[in-house]
């Protein structure tokens, strides 16, 4: 299926404070969250999709408040399982719009378990992953994002943990729609969530968020002005892989390594750089791109991937009518089964 026959048609009634709840909105000031609080206020009318459709499952952390914060019908379940809960609820109501909230800690901490199997599972949920790489909620300690050495309440001389790279590991888990956006960029959040919306099968999105009290500026080279032009560039898919001030860097594939060029001084043009695929079914440019770090390489931003393939809504579906077709005796005595005995 084309993103264009994919498309939702846009919603003429609905409007940001259709999706307001009337609660008091409680981050700490100059959190991330309310920038992409406000982003999905503005996304989800234009979807086409009728108010009483949209479900918000989260689990533990500043994150999971969303619930709260979005005049939806929602759930606020416990540290991890929001993935477990949303998967129920779309294969009992595939009708609805499934988002699952969660945060660096929530998802790939003790959720972790819970999330790779949604995912693997190509269940048709939205799966928005608040990555701040810091505990924040409990005031602090380092999370499965945390880079090393970095020295926190729980890890006072430095963290020796490595850190995971949630591109990878969604990558990995074989989801379907991959992408990646920043709390400061409201015009590209908003981008990637409609594409995020109308992917049939799981999307996960992973979005750079700043936690003020404990970790501020953990993405300042992704969000400065003067540094940003250097350090992250926006993939677009069928297009060069290009980035700096004036477009004058590039990515070159070196055999089966990226490599960072200045093409232009190189006597090199737009078509010698790589180019992005997001459609490609075999996951290897993705992953490529997902090993791209600060401060080694400019870190992409964008769709990594989106593919199509059934997801698990409809092969349960399928595979629940195939077993109604195949039943030729009454309910009662399937259960009965074939052979009784009596206890005496």
């Amino acid at each position: 299926m084309t993103n264009e026959e994919n498309t939702l048609t846009p919603s003429s009634v609905l409007s940001p404070k259709d999706f307001d709840s009337g609660f008091d909105v409680r981050w700490c000031p100059g959190c991330g969250d309310y920038a992409i609080l406000a982003n999905l206020k503005r996304v989800l009318p234009t979807l086409g999709i009728p108010k009483e459709k949209f479900v918000v499952v989260s689990g533990i952390g500043c994150s999971s408040r969303f619930p709260y914060y979005l005049d939806t019908y929602g759930m606020h379940t416990i540290h991890g399982r929001a993935p477990t809960i949303a998967t129920g609820l779309k294969c009992s109501r595939p009708d609805l719009s499934v988002w699952v909230v969660t945060g660096d800690g929530d998802g790939l901490s003790i959720g972790g378990n819970h999330l790779m199997h949604a995912i693997r599972r190509n269940v048709d949920i939205k799966i928005l992953l608040f990555n701040n790489q810091i505990y924040g909620l409990t005031k602090g300690q380092y999370s499965p994002t945390t880079k090393q050495s970095k020295r926190t309440k729980s890890s006072p001389t430095g963290s020796i943990d490595y850190p995971v790279n949630p591109i990878s590991w969604a990558l990995g888990a074989e989801a379907t729609f991959i992408a990646r956006t920043i709390f400061q960029y409201p015009d590209h959040m908003q981008q990637v969530l409609r594409r995020a919306a109308e992917h049939r099968g799981v999307s996960f999105v992973e979005i750079y968020q700043n936690c003020v009290i404990f970790n501020d500026g953990a993405f300042r080279y992704a969000t400065d002005k003067e540094m940003r032009y250097d350090n992250i560039f926006e993939l677009e898919h069928g297009n060069p892989m290009k980035f700096g001030r004036d477009q004058e860097k590039g990515i070159f594939l070196h055999g089966l390594t990226p490599k960072v060029i200045n093409y232009k001084q190189a006597g090199f043009d737009e078509t010698d750089l790589l180019h992005h695929d997001e459609n490609a079914q075999e996951s290897t440019l993705a992953f490529f791109l997902s090993r791209m770090r600060y401060p080694e390489f400019p870190e992409p931003i964008g769709i990594f991937r989106a593919i199509q393939k059934p997801t698990y809504n409809d092969l349960l579906d399928n595979q629940m009518e195939e077993a109604k077709q195949a039943v030729t005796k009454p309910l009662q005595e399937i259960i009965n089964g074939e052979e009784n005995w009596t206890v005496t």
